[in-house]
């Protein structure tokens, strides 16, 4: 049997009664790939989280929670903010899935 190093894989195999777990992991990617984008296009940017607060009227502790790998309140308007004051667009998709998943 191959050895694995895929995280998701190993934790599957350890924990085989954790319910829902791909639609957890999923959603967990999605929070962590948020968090990083805000930070990354902040930085790219130049600004502190209080200039990039201030430039979408909002406060410093927010920006902080959006670039927060655990946080899960994420915006769509709160994004689209940032990215006009930016300079930058939003782009969603929704690619299917390899393997279905089931509910």
């Amino acid at each position: 049997m191959a050895i694995t190093t895929d995280a998701v894989k190993i934790l599957k195999k350890r924990f085989p009664h954790l319910k829902n777990f791909d639609e957890r992991v999923a959603a967990d990617s999605i929070n962590v790939q948020v968090a990083m984008l805000v930070y990354q296009v902040r930085e790219e940017a130049g600004l502190s989280q209080q200039e990039l607060a201030d430039m979408i009227g909002t406060s410093q502790p927010d920006i902080s929670r959006l670039e927060d790998v655990d946080y899960d309140g994420h915006s769509l308007s709160m994004l689209q903010r940032i990215a006009s004051a930016l300079n930058r667009r939003i782009e969603i998709s929704m690619p299917e899935d390899a393997e279905p998943q089931h509910a």
